[in-house]
């Protein structure tokens, strides 16, 4: 019976998030996992901004389409076209970091 509670952690985060003596990385463990959380949330981040942007371009369109205005229909297309650039340059960096991470041998810098 002994042996079943052995592999229990008695303080989850700490085990998961590792620990570090240094008050500035108590939770974290190392400037690596706090990098690897910064970038986790910087990719999910960018992305619910990425689809704010779609979504406020496509409805730029629809309101603009029945309208003799073109100023809106072109305002609308540019927001999609600067959302569409964004994507590209986030896709981009996020294959970047991925490929630096395997090159220097870092497992699970990101997702």
């Amino acid at each position: 019976m002994n042996k079943l509670a052995e592999n229990i952690p008695v303080n989850i985060g700490e085990e998961l998030l590792g620990t570090g003596n240094n008050i500035y990385t108590s939770g974290l463990g190392s400037v690596g996992s706090f990098v690897s959380l910064f970038l986790n949330g910087a990719f999910v981040l960018s992305g619910l901004i990425l689809l704010f942007f779609f979504i406020l371009g496509g409805i730029g369109m629809i309101s603009s389409a029945g309208e003799s205005d073109p100023q809106k229909a072109e305002q609308a297309k540019k927001t999609i076209t600067s959302a569409l650039i964004g994507f590209v340059i986030v896709f981009t960096s996020y294959w970047i970091v991925k490929l630096i991470s395997s090159l220097l041998g870092i497992e699970n810098l990101i997702f």
